[in-house]
């Protein structure tokens, strides 16, 4: 439920755009019409209420690799299952997410994506995002393997045709036979091109990688990818190296699951404004231990840890504004870079040009945090969400 907002929001901004210890954003509708500090604001306000502080204001987060959450999954070929996944995120502060389908019998893909693409149309996703089916044997983790394959074009245009324009992102790994054809196709038909689920070498990994080749985003890096070492540094080394040059944006999933806090450190510390953080959320995300899916897999989930059968982990049960807060925590990231890792620089990688700042113009996605990050109040398109 929503109810309508003030003109005024008044706190401490932490957003890409702007650092203010006090200051007012100024709502007109759906969107932002200023951003300024409290002296301003009141100069140019004579003799009315000064607004109430109301904490710690921040962009809307922006998740853009999400399966579900809260006992419901975007894997599904079912309209009414994926809105209760995108209403749980949204409810706990990402107000932009992309849907995430897996691995799956082509035939299913292609439902799930025509599913989705109603939530698309009418805005209570932002797009689909296709993790595979044109990953590594090797490196599939929570991938079934069954319905791997190399990239098809077929496939790829059945897909496009279920998205209706819908379709954002899709991971593939570069070292498979077709990757070139399919990443153009992709890329032709405004798909970003993320590499993951890879096994290959350093080479081929920074080949697929802009400006040389179609790769501009890196799904979540460390995890389907060969551990970094000195003399096979691989896919996460070429990750790394692309992000520090602006080549590439790099997906971490900062939950204390799947990456040690040292990991999400350096990743911030080589390129802090080419990190986008992300949950990986599935079905089992806001609740408790159990038996859960993700595609075509069992999942079970103990002490919060999700996993297949081989021991694989499937995705993670954070949120993302449990990760941008760990990131800050337990990780040492400075505020301001974790907040930009969870909005600007995941809006950008994926080309959502209306969220993640809070600039004149953008919609008014606004959360109010208290001072440990704890979420007071959502704020999306300029109506307090209940």
């Amino acid at each position: 439920m929503t109810r309508e907002t003030g003109a005024d929001l008044r706190g401490r901004i932490v957003a890409p755009s702007a650092e203010l210890d006090d200051g007012v954003v100024t709502m007109a509708g759906q969107r932002i019409a200023a951003v300024q500090p409290m002296s301003r604001w009141r100069a140019g306000h004579p003799g009315e209420q000064v607004p109430e502080f109301a904490g710690t204001l921040i962009p809307g987060l922006v998740d853009i690799h999400n399966h579900g959450g809260f006992g419901h999954r975007f894997d599904t070929a079912d309209p009414d299952e994926a809105r209760g996944a995108a209403a749980y995120h949204r409810g706990q502060g990402s107000t932009t997410m992309l849907a995430s389908i897996v691995t799956a019998a082509p035939d299913d893909m292609v439902a799930q994506t025509a599913a989705l693409a109603e939530l698309a149309a009418d805005g209570t996703v932002a797009g689909i995002h296709a993790e595979g089916p044109f990953l590594s044997q090797a490196r599939c983790g929570a991938q079934d393997p069954r319905y791997l394959l190399d990239p098809d074009t077929a496939l790829i245009e059945r897909l496009l045709t279920a998205a209706n324009g819908s379709l954002r992102v899709m991971t593939l790994a570069p070292e498979r036979t077709g990757f070139d054809s399919a990443a153009k196709l992709l890329v032709d038909n405004g798909v970003v091109v993320s590499l993951g689920h890879s096994d290959a070498h350093y080479e081929r990994f920074r080949e697929a990688l802009a400006p040389d080749g179609f790769g501009t985003l890196v799904t979540h890096l460390a995890n389907g990818m060969p551990p970094l070492h000195h003399r096979a540094p691989g896919p996460v080394a070429a990750a790394l190296v692309a992000a520090a040059d602006r080549r590439a944006v790099v997906e971490l999933i900062a939950d204390g699951v799947h990456l040690e806090s040292g990991f999400v450190a350096l990743a911030f510390a080589t390129a802090p404004e080419r990190v986008a953080l992300i949950t990986d959320a599935m079905q089992a995300a806001g609740l408790p231990d159990g038996d859960y899916r993700l595609g075509p897999q069992d999942v079970r989930v103990r002490e919060g840890v999700a996993r297949i059968a081989n021991g694989s982990i499937a995705g993670g049960t954070s949120t993302l504004l449990d990760c941008l807060r760990r990131a800050v925590g337990e990780c040492g990231v400075p505020l301001a870079d974790a907040v930009r890792a969870a909005t600007a620089t995941p809006a950008a990688a994926v080309g959502l040009a209306e969220v993640g700042d809070l600039v004149p113009g953008r919609f008014a996605d606004i959360l109010v945090l208290d001072e440990k990050l704890g979420l007071r109040r959502i704020l999306r398109q300029g109506q307090w969400l209940t």
